[in-house]
């Protein structure tokens, strides 16, 4: 079993150091060749590495949760909304490599705008995982949910910034000294969107 606790205690200690790595453009790996990718619907098994992938640090750095418990939380909702068919897997060779989740809403007057969030295997990054999971979610929400605006909170620095603009979507607001990290500093979420309709996907 993996050991989640390890390093928990100085998980973002490296934040700031990191964020002037992210400066220099990212360095692209190849992309998939011979290998199958399929995205299906979540299931409990995949809390497993869905634990895992947001136990990374470099991860936890741009999610909000912090530790063990609060990753073990937020996986119960990814699980509640795979029971409505909104909580995603892509599969590389048949092994989870990243998922993401729809929050599709309940409310009459909100049923046509969602935000969504992905996180993609440290080993899979790079490689265009999180691209095909980004448009198949985007196209699930425009086709299955009748989804049309289709919305982010990413905090500055993360580099899946890049991934988001080049998908389409761009600002359209900032919440300054949003969250506070282990080391003191305050992060900034930045709010993107895109209208789905206007899109062929």
């Amino acid at each position: 079993m993996l050991n989640f606790q390890k390093g928990i205690g100085q998980e973002l200690s490296w934040k700031r150091n990191y964020r002037l790595i992210l400066a220099k453009k990212e360095e692209r790996k190849p992309e998939y060749g011979k290998e199958e990718i399929t995205i299906r619907t979540m299931v409990e098994a995949d809390i497993f590495y869905l634990t895992k992938f947001l136990m990374d640090p470099v991860v936890l750095g741009w999610f909000p949760m912090s530790n063990l418990k609060e990753v073990q939380d937020a996986t119960k909702v990814w699980l509640a909304y795979a029971r409505k068919n909104a909580s995603f897997t892509l599969e590389i060779n048949g092994v989870p490599a990243g998922m993401a989740i729809v929050y599709v809403n309940s409310f009459e007057k909100l049923k046509d705008q969602s935000l969504f969030a992905i996180v993609v295997d440290a080993k899979h990054r790079g490689r265009g995982a999180g691209s095909k999971l980004l448009r198949f979610i985007m196209k699930q929400a425009r086709d299955t949910f009748n989804i049309k605006l289709f919305h982010l909170e990413v905090y500055e620095g993360n580099p899946a910034y890049n991934l988001y603009y080049r998908e389409g979507f761009r600002e359209y607001g900032k919440h300054e000294k949003f969250l506070k990290n282990a080391d003191g500093t305050y992060g900034t979420k930045i709010f993107m969107q895109v209208d789905l309709t206007q899109l062929e996907l």
